[in-house]
């Protein structure tokens, strides 16, 4: 196993990244990597609960190779992140709109499906990546309502599914996998191929869309938006 870089490596990290010998500045370099390290830290083992959820492991079992309690995994690695500072404004939107999404189907709760529906508001590049391949927000909202029909109403606030909430937890893992400093829209939509079992990872392999071919499309959209 590769050693973790130790204090003074990440010193002499720090002091070469800040281009001035200011201790504000340097300060504020270390900030940033030391947040860096821990969303990468989290990503790295939220990746292997992920897995072990993928092979039908209890979060019983997961707490126990954590060593902490069911309670305190099930919250780390899959409720829904309260902070949201990385997440762009058309990602937080389309979070909102998944929600809205599942209310307006009656849903009791909000699946990948759901996190899906939430995509299409134009403008983002998830949105545009799923213009592209000819799928629109109608058509997923019929092959939606094949699976789970429409009810008169559900509950205010409708709960995000365990699988909806680890896409989350992916969309994090796929942002920082591209050096990505923010999360948003384009990592949603990838974070949902992390969930093959999911209903929306479904109805993306059946409009012929996978995931290596989202993540090119997503970093030749990127790079015509720096040009």
């Amino acid at each position: 196993m590769a050693p973790a870089p130790d204090l003074n490596e990440l010193i002499a990290a720090v002091t070469d990244e800040t281009e001035t010998d200011d201790p504000l500045a340097q300060l504020s370099t270390a900030s940033v990597v030391a947040g860096e390290l821990t969303d990468t830290s989290d990503a790295l083992v939220g990746h292997f609960v992920d897995r072990c959820r993928a092979h039908g492991h209890t979060w019983a079992e997961i707490s126990g190779s954590l060593g902490v309690s069911r309670q305190a995994a099930h919250k780390r690695y899959a409720a829904i992140p309260r902070d949201l500072q990385r997440w762009t404004a058309r990602a937080k939107s389309a979070l909102e709109h998944s929600i809205d999404a599942a209310r307006g189907l009656g849903h009791s709760f909000v699946g990948t499906e759901h996190l899906l529906l939430g995509l299409f508001p134009p403008g983002g590049i998830g949105a545009k990546i799923l213009d592209g391949a000819g799928l629109t927000e109608a058509a997923v909202a019929t092959k939606v309502l094949e699976h789970t029909p429409r009810a008169e109403s559900g509950p205010a606030e409708p709960a995000f599914t365990p699988r909806a909430a680890q896409v989350l937890g992916g969309a994090l893992t796929e942002a920082i996998s591209m050096g990505h400093n923010y999360i948003g829209t384009e990592h949603l939509l990838l974070g949902l191929f992390g969930q093959p079992e999911g209903l929306a990872a479904e109805i993306l392999a059946e409009g012929g869309l996978t995931h290596a071919g989202c993540k090119e499309e997503v970093a030749r959209l990127l790079v015509g938006f720096m040009k």
